[in-house]
Protein backbone atom coordinates (compact mmCIF):
# COMPACT_ATOMS: atom_id res chain seq x y z
CA UNK A 1 0.00 0.00 0.00
CA UNK A 2 1.24 3.94 -0.50
CA UNK A 3 -0.19 6.90 1.26
CA UNK A 4 1.28 10.25 0.67
CA UNK A 5 1.68 12.29 4.55
CA UNK A 6 3.12 15.56 5.69
CA UNK A 7 5.09 15.32 8.79
CA UNK A 8 6.09 19.07 10.59
CA UNK A 9 8.97 18.60 12.75
CA UNK A 10 10.20 16.76 15.31
CA UNK A 11 7.70 15.44 17.52
CA UNK A 12 5.64 14.32 13.97
CA UNK A 13 8.34 12.70 12.76
CA UNK A 14 9.21 11.21 16.43
CA UNK A 15 5.50 9.53 16.79
CA UNK A 16 5.58 8.23 13.21
CA UNK A 17 8.65 6.58 13.90
CA UNK A 18 7.77 4.87 17.06
CA UNK A 19 4.32 3.47 15.36
CA UNK A 20 6.40 2.36 12.38
CA UNK A 21 8.50 0.59 14.99
CA UNK A 22 5.47 -1.58 16.28
CA UNK A 23 5.04 -2.95 13.07
CA UNK A 24 6.12 -6.07 12.10
CA UNK A 25 6.58 -5.17 8.09
CA UNK A 26 9.07 -2.77 6.24
CA UNK A 27 7.84 0.50 5.86
CA UNK A 28 9.74 3.01 3.13
CA UNK A 29 9.45 6.72 3.27
CA UNK A 30 10.34 8.34 -0.38
CA UNK A 31 10.07 11.77 -2.34
CA UNK A 32 11.04 11.71 -5.72
CA UNK A 33 14.59 9.21 -6.12
CA UNK A 34 15.36 9.51 -2.16
CA UNK A 35 13.94 6.22 0.10
CA UNK A 36 15.11 5.67 3.72
CA UNK A 37 13.46 3.08 6.15
CA UNK A 38 10.66 4.33 7.49
CA UNK A 39 11.30 2.88 11.02
CA UNK A 40 14.64 5.25 11.03
CA UNK A 41 14.43 8.74 12.78
CA UNK A 42 18.10 10.17 11.58
CA UNK A 43 16.88 8.85 7.92
CA UNK A 44 13.60 10.92 7.99
CA UNK A 45 14.52 13.79 9.80
CA UNK A 46 17.02 14.38 6.92
CA UNK A 47 14.02 14.64 4.29
CA UNK A 48 12.87 17.63 3.32
CA UNK A 49 10.13 17.86 5.50
CA UNK A 50 8.44 20.58 3.39
CA UNK A 51 7.99 17.97 0.65
CA UNK A 52 4.65 15.31 0.64
CA UNK A 53 6.12 12.30 1.62
CA UNK A 54 5.30 8.67 -0.03
CA UNK A 55 4.82 6.09 2.84
CA UNK A 56 5.23 2.33 1.23
CA UNK A 57 4.24 -0.62 3.25
CA UNK A 58 3.70 -4.28 2.77
CA UNK A 59 0.92 -5.28 6.13
CA UNK A 60 -1.17 -4.23 8.10
CA UNK A 61 -1.01 -2.17 11.74
CA UNK A 62 -4.50 -0.52 12.56
CA UNK A 63 -2.21 1.55 15.13
CA UNK A 64 -0.02 2.86 12.01
CA UNK A 65 -2.84 3.76 9.17
CA UNK A 66 -4.98 5.70 11.63
CA UNK A 67 -1.54 7.63 12.14
CA UNK A 68 -1.06 7.80 8.29
CA UNK A 69 -4.60 9.12 8.14
CA UNK A 70 -3.20 11.91 10.73
CA UNK A 71 -1.09 12.95 8.74
CA UNK A 72 -2.48 12.58 5.09
CA UNK A 73 -1.36 15.11 2.77
CA UNK A 74 -4.21 15.83 0.11
CA UNK A 75 -5.22 12.56 -1.62
CA UNK A 76 -4.01 10.14 0.85
CA UNK A 77 -5.20 6.91 -0.86
CA UNK A 78 -3.14 4.15 -2.00
CA UNK A 79 -1.70 5.34 -5.45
Amino acid sequence: MERRIRLHGVEEVKRFVQAAERCDFDIDVSYNRIAVDGKSFLGIMGMDLARVLNVSYHGHNLEFEQMLTDFAAGDSTAA
